[in-house]
């Protein structure tokens, strides 16, 4: 069987140096209105620059080409785990790229551009709500941008208490981004056991926390797919051994509207507005991961921090950023964090409002839990309970046939769907974290428990298929362990 959206991959697209051919071109320039300038001098030139020459068509043609070669969530399924991959509506990319907003500078006059700290000291606002946490920055570039964030406010809270902590805590359920992060900041890592329910073990975070521990960093919901049922105990715990509790925000599609990380005793929390809130991300893109800290934790927030003042004259509200901070940890980047993906996040926030941003929420939770009841038949769960917005299984099941969960991702391929995260949390052996969004259909999500059935049966029945998968692409299965220690690096 095959999606409806089945791919058809081009069987292989040659590189601009195979099409091109001297003397084409793909631009006219016009004449000259300004004086001629003197040549460069020779010795600054190279004498031959073997770049490929193709006309317009040819190059438009060749990109179109390549980009059908490639998974998106604008052409199919994108169910990766712990990254909520889902569409993002197109108009707030239009409005992101008004000439209003894209021709600013950022060095301008504050006076100049109003309009804009307005916007962005709208976005703090909605997501200190979110939170419960007052004090946010839109500094931070992306997700472990904010963690590093975090974990410097950590340390720069200690260091004003007269005593500077040696060790953060991290349970295994966390995100791999957090031991490495902490570790940035000079802090030793302390792994916390995960419990026979899937969260964090009580007895192992009992056992590690005493006057040196700084503080522990939680991914909630974990890793798992799973919430931290015993969350405020968790954080009380940590603030009664002297710690503060971080929490990673890059899963808060599952609680935005529902629960408030600072009402359950989170002291610092990052966004991931690449993943939460409408900013397109992949392949490295630009992330925005803006970070919110409990109200006596403000004044460590990186330098400068956006401010509203109000008008002596007529109460009118202006904005500025504040530079005059002698306990901030200091810049975390130039300028204010990328502007362009926060006024996505913004306008996304608007067009849903309070009541929308729960009812996302809920749905994810919901179009997770569907997989998780459809799929339990054919894939061994992890945790057999309630899941919130991904879920994880384990192709542990089908080993006897020699088949693995990179197989079933390989296989995926040929129904025209993106595999799921695999071998992701690596407490779970043959991993495959599933994250369906909130923006899939029914339709689309029964067209997904058909392919992965299908590929269940697959394994029992025809094993040798499923292990040579892919078989539509324009190549097929690569040895990806000699590509990572041996790869080619030029045509």
């Amino acid at each position: 069987m095959s999606a409806p959206w089945e791919r058809d991959f081009v069987s292989r697209e040659p590189l601009l140096s195979e099409l091109g051919a001297p003397e084409r071109t793909g631009v006219t320039l016009p004449p000259l209105d300004v004086p001629a300038a003197s040549p460069l001098p020779a010795d600054l030139l190279r004498a031959e620059l073997p770049l490929p020459e193709l006309s317009e068509i040819e190059t438009v043609r060749h990109f179109t080409r390549t980009s059908r070669g490639n998974f998106g969530v604008d052409l199919g399924f994108y169910p990766l785990g712990s990254c909520t991959m889902k569409y993002n509506p197109k108009i707030n990319d239009r409005l992101a790229n008004e000439a209003a907003f894209v021709l600013l500078h950022p060095n301008q006059d504050p006076a100049t551009v109003q309009g804009v700290l307005a916007m962005l000291h709208g976005l703090q606002s909605w997501l200190a709500e979110i939170s419960g946490l007052p004090g946010v920055t839109l500094q931070p570039s992306a997700g472990a941008h904010g963690e590093l964030t975090g974990a410097l406010i950590i340390h720069a809270y200690h260091a004003a208490n007269g005593r500077q902590r040696q060790v953060m805590l991290i349970p295994d359920s966390a995100h791999g981004t957090n031991p490495a992060t902490a570790s940035m900041v000079g802090y030793r890592t302390a792994t916390i056991a995960t419990a026979a329910n899937g969260n964090l073990d009580r007895q192992s975070l009992q056992a590690a926390l005493d006057d040196d521990v700084a503080g522990l960093m939680i991914t909630n919901p974990n890793t798992l797919g799973l919430f931290e049922e015993q969350i405020v105990e968790v954080a009380a715990a940590v603030h009664d051994a002297g710690g503060l509790v971080y929490m990673d925000g890059a899963n808060l599609n599952a609680m935005a509207g529902i629960a408030r990380p600072g009402d359950l005793g989170m002291d610092i929390l990052h966004f991931n507005l690449h993943k939460t809130f409408s900013v397109p991300h992949g392949g490295g893109g630009p992330g925005a991961g803006a970070t919110a800290v409990r109200e006596d934790l403000a004044r460590f927030l990186p330098s400068p921090v956006l401010v509203r003042d109000q008008s002596v004259a007529d109460g009118s509200p202006t904005y500025r950023l504040d530079g005059d901070r002698p306990d901030s940890i200091g810049r975390m980047r130039a300028f204010h964090g990328n502007v362009n993906n926060l006024l996505r996040g913004y306008a996304y926030l608007l067009s849903l409002g309070g009541d929308g941003i729960r009812d996302m929420a809920e749905t994810a939770v919901l179009n997770a839990n569907y997989l998780r009841v459809r799929l339990a038949d054919s894939y061994r769960l992890a945790y057999d309970r309630v899941c919130k917005h991904e879920v994880v299984f384990s192709a542990d099941s089908h080993a006897g046939a020699g088949v693995r969960a990179t197989d079933i991702a390989k296989r995926l391929i040929d129904y025209g769907m993106h595999p799921p995260t695999i071998y992701f949390p690596m407490t779970v052996p043959e991993a495959l974290m599933i994250e369906p969004t909130e923006t899939e259909s029914k339709a689309v999500l029964d067209e997904f428990v058909d392919a992965m059935e299908s590929i269940a049966r697959e394994a029992v029945e025809q094993p040798q298929l499923v292990r040579g998968a892919p078989y539509s692409t324009p190549v097929g299965r690569l040895d990806e362990v000699a590509a990572a220690r041996r790869p080619v690096l030029r045509w």
